[in-house]
C-alpha cells in the first residue's frame, strides 16, 4: 500500500500478522523517528498501525521531513 496525501497529511496503514508483530515494528520505528526527530501521529489496533505525517511547525502541511520519514518507515 502506498502513502496517501489527504487533508495535508501523508497517511498509511501498515498491516502485520498479529499484535506482537505490529508492536515490534512500532518499537523499531521509534528509533528511526527519534533519529529524524520528526514524530508521527499513529494509532495501533491489533495488527494494524495507522500513521499520519505532517509538519506542525510548518502549518500542519506535508513537507520534505514527512516524505523522508515515510520512506524510512517503509523499510523498517
Amino acid at each position: 500500500m502506498e502513502w496517501n496525501n489527504t487533508q495535508n497529511k501523508l497517511q498509511k496503514t501498515f498491516v502485520f500478522k498479529d499484535f506482537q508483530s505490529a508492536m515490534a515494528w512500532m518499537l523499531k520505528a521509534s528509533y528511526v523517528i527519534e533519529k529524524l526527530n520528526h514524530h508521527p501521529e499513529w494509532t495501533n489496533i491489533y495488527n494494524k498501525v495507522h500513521v499520519s505525517l505532517s509538519t506542525h511547525d510548518a502549518g500542519n502541511t506535508v513537507t520534505k521531513k514527512d516524505h523522508e520519514l515515510a520512506a524510512a518507515l517503509d523499510v523498517v
